[in-house]
């Protein structure tokens, strides 16, 4: 089998964020999440990364990150285009927003030809996740069977506002189903979520959820074209300017058609971010903090 690589989505707009949060700079050293990310990965085995970015962006990625990593591992930019799309379709006109994670993966599929982790460019996910994910595709992972790293939902709200998970319920260690709830919160000490900004629902903290990191192989492509076809099919008439399909979605669509499998792999790992910009203050203190207890050197890519 061929040796697994990371996949990296960088190519949201930050739109919450209001900036190019995939490099904003979080560690005491001038590093951003995606650095520790990658730092991770090589420890874990991986070999290999490909960056999925907007085209405009390349540079910049080239300046604040690539440039020092590229001794270390080796390199691929995807590009992303929001005019990649299937035969008799178009970018709706005044349309910026990209199509999502579905699309996203999307454009892997004539440079990615091995089995591949994919996770969020701005979501720190620990090392114990890329070490069972990296040992999955090595010795696991095959065609339709797939896995997921998952976490504690209360190891993944934010206090800055609310957030979006998908909600899992596994059995025997597959998962059975992906529910998608959009606001997330903690409320009252525990975690709840509201469809209407105004009624809320209790939610378990133990409550496993997906933070987009996946195992596959290739043949996902296939899967992905499929459900995307379908997506533009169903949704874009009805929301041509903000319409988009998510990964979680996708598999959640192919759970419940039988069409493929999912390992869930577990990880007690505390996961954080930057969705909003008030985030940023925890976690430039949380990676300061792993450093000082020598989790991670001063300088990554010394």
């Amino acid at each position: 089998m061929h040796e697994p690589s990371l996949v990296i989505l960088a190519a949201g707009m930050g739109s919450r964020y209001g900036g190019l949060k995939q490099i904003d700079t979080v560690g005491s050293n001038g590093e951003s999440i995606i650095d520790f990310s990658i730092y991770d990965a090589i420890i874990a085995g991986f070999k290999k990364v490909y960056l999925i970015i907007r085209r405009e962006h390349e540079e910049a990625f080239k300046a604040a990150l690539t440039d020092k990593i590229a001794r270390f591992i080796q390199v691929e930019f995807v590009f992303q285009d929001l005019n990649d799309l299937p035969a008799g379709y178009a970018v709706p006109e005044g349309r910026e927003k990209p199509w999502g994670t579905t699309h996203a993966l999307l454009a892997c599929r004539n440079q990615v030809h091995e089995p591949f982790a994919i996770i969020n460019a701005d979501d720190y996910y620990g090392r114990d996740a890329f070490e069972k994910i990296y040992n999955f595709l090595k010795n696991e992972v095959k065609d339709d069977a797939y896995g997921m790293v998952g976490y504690r939902l209360d190891n993944t709200l934010t206090d800055a506002g609310t957030v979006s998970r998908g909600i899992c319920e596994v059995v025997d260690g597959e998962l059975k189903e992906v529910v998608e709830r959009l606001k997330i919160a903690r409320k009252d000490g525990g975690a709840a979520y509201t469809e209407d900004g105004e009624n809320w629902t209790k939610l378990a903290d133990d409550s496993l959820v997906s933070m987009n990191y996946w195992g596959f192989t290739p043949k996902v492509f296939e899967t992905a074209r499929r459900r995307f076809d379908l997506f533009l099919a169903r949704s874009l008439a009805g929301n041509p300017m903000k319409c988009e399909h998510v990964l979680p979605t996708m598999i959640g669509e192919c759970l419940e058609e039988g069409s493929l499998t999912v390992k869930v792999l577990s990880s007690a790992e505390r996961w954080f971010g930057v969705t909003y910009r008030e985030d940023k203050p925890e976690v430039v203190a949380m990676l300061a903090k792993m450093k000082e207890d020598g989790k991670y050197p001063f300088d990554l890519w010394k």
